[in-house]
């Protein structure tokens, strides 16, 4: 194990990370607030621990190899939550380091949950913290899933890069060329997202914040009543809008910068996306129009709103839907799991993954009804192959295996059977509220005991890094020189 390299990345990283708390301590400083003097020690500190890491590794030559990479992402990912602590721990929030370390987990997994009570009339530093470190999670697992991950051959991420090299200038981009229009079109995002949010009535801070929290799919709010707040239509549509935007593969909004029209509109992954979404949106109204609600335009909003944000495991709301019935609860619970697509800041298990499945599924049936014939599972025209499927297979396997491990602990740490359950699938789908009165949207992570903050953290991660990043990390090979 080549450690050199990975110190000078990962001591890039922490540097970078250090000097974005600068921007809050900013803010604060213009708002007059104490706490820009935390945000600027803070910066510091962060910066020179990533110096000191930098000159350790500086001069290095060695290539990363596949073992260092699995090293490399479970570090940083796990750093980052531990510097980005701090100003929650020392500003006037004076959280502990539990729930400092759990804030900052739930911001760089973009996760969204939160243990901050009282966020309207929480510092905007702290405020703006929170949304940076969603916008920067976002950024960073994009980056990390067409860089790192095919490599890893985590699920099948290659499949999908595969897909997109295939269809650019009949060769395959750079890395470097492809990170850079990721993050071009990543901040381009962000920006439109900025003005429209502006534009529709929030006022400039506000807008920032949820610019950043919304194209990442955090979620995480200035309010306590999280987008409901505003109480604006326009605003909730400006909402969908982004957040399906940003649930599509940036890939393909590279492929049409470079002049591929036609990219996202013939990619089945978003195909499949959107009918699905749009499938859910029909139900879910369906089910409030016979609740009693008789206000189209209304259904149509909340549903399109709360059934985006939740799919898409961003975690925003506009109102306490579960409220509207058990069978809304179950509806919601479920539809967490599913996620966007692959290669966007979505999480969850993702919607190519499905495709693989039932195109193995379709295969399988066909193979049954004609055991002499000869059929090949495709994904957008190309074979799947073998590896692929079983990679996917086996994410599936190990990601029902591991929310039923997290959801039993909660239930042995003393949480509600309610609170444990949806507590697993929200942590490890990264989507942020659960169900029921403690978690729930109208809810807050506050109460759990610190052990069980701990254990969501965790969960966080793994769902995060897609599980099995980390679990390589545990067997004994891995170590092996």
């Amino acid at each position: 194990m080549n450690f050199r390299p990975l110190l000078l990345v990962i001591g890039l990283f922490t540097s970078m990370f250090g000097l974005m708390m600068l921007l809050p301590a900013i803010i604060d400083l213009l708002a007059d607030n104490d706490d820009w003097t935390v945000f600027f020690a803070s910066s510091f500190t962060t910066v020179f621990f990533g110096a000191v890491m930098m000159v350790s590794g500086w001069g290095s030559q060695a290539p990363l190899r596949v073992r260092e990479a699995f090293l490399l992402v479970a570090i940083i990912w796990t750093a980052m939550p531990l510097f980005g602590s701090l100003p929650f721990m020392f500003s006037a929030e004076n959280t502990s380091f539990t729930d400092a370390y759990f804030e900052a987990m739930s911001g760089i997994t973009t996760t969204g949950s939160t243990i901050i009570v009282g966020l309207d009339i929480t510092a905007p530093g702290i405020l703006l913290w929170r949304g940076i470190l969603q916008w920067m999670g976002g950024i960073g697992i994009l980056v990390m899933a067409i860089s790192i991950s095919p490599m890893l051959q985590i699920g099948g991420m290659q499949l999908f890069r595969m897909e997109f090299t295939d269809n650019v200038d009949g060769a395959a981009p750079r890395i470097a060329e492809i990170s850079a229009s990721i993050t071009l079109i990543y901040i381009s995002l962000t920006f439109l997202c900025f003005l429209a949010y502006l534009f529709f009535g929030m006022d400039l801070f506000d807008a920032v914040v949820h610019a950043l929290t919304t194209v990442a799919t955090g979620g995480m709010a200035n309010h306590d009543q999280s987008i409901g707040y505003f109480n604006s239509p326009a605003i909730e549509y400006v909402g969908v809008v982004f957040m399906i935007l940003a649930s599509m593969p940036f890939l393909l909004y590279a492929q049409y910068m470079k002049g591929n029209r036609w990219a996202l509109f013939r990619d089945t992954q978003v195909r499949w996306f959107l009918s699905t979404l749009l499938t859910f949106i029909i139900i879910m109204s369906i089910y409030q129009y016979n609740q009693g609600n008789t206000d189209l335009e209304k259904i149509i909003r909340f549903s399109a709103f709360n059934v985006t944000s939740i799919m898409t495991g961003t975690g925003y709301a506009t109102l306490d839907y579960t409220l509207w019935g058990v069978f809304a609860s179950v509806f919601f619970f479920f539809i967490m799991f599913i996620g966007g697509c692959a290669g966007s800041t979505s999480c969850g298990i993702k919607i190519f993954r499905f495709q693989v499945i039932f195109q193995n599924l379709k295969v399988h049936i066909a193979q049954m009804l004609h055991p002499n014939g000869v059929f090949i599972p495709r994904y957008n025209g190309h074979k799947i192959d073998g590896k692929i499927s079983a990679s996917v297979m086996g994410f599936f396997v190990v990601f029902l295996f591991a929310f039923g491990a997290i959801a039993l602990i909660l239930s042995l740490l003393g949480l509600d059977d309610i609170t444990a359950i949806s507590g697993a699938a929200s942590a490890i789908a990264n989507v942020g509220p659960g169900l029921g009165p403690i978690i729930g949207p109208a809810g807050n992570y506050a109460p759990l005991p610190d052990a069980a903050k701990w254990v969501l953290s965790a969960s966080m991660l793994l769902g995060r890094l897609e599980i099995f990043t980390l679990l390589v990390l545990l067997t004994p090979k891995f170590w092996k020189y």
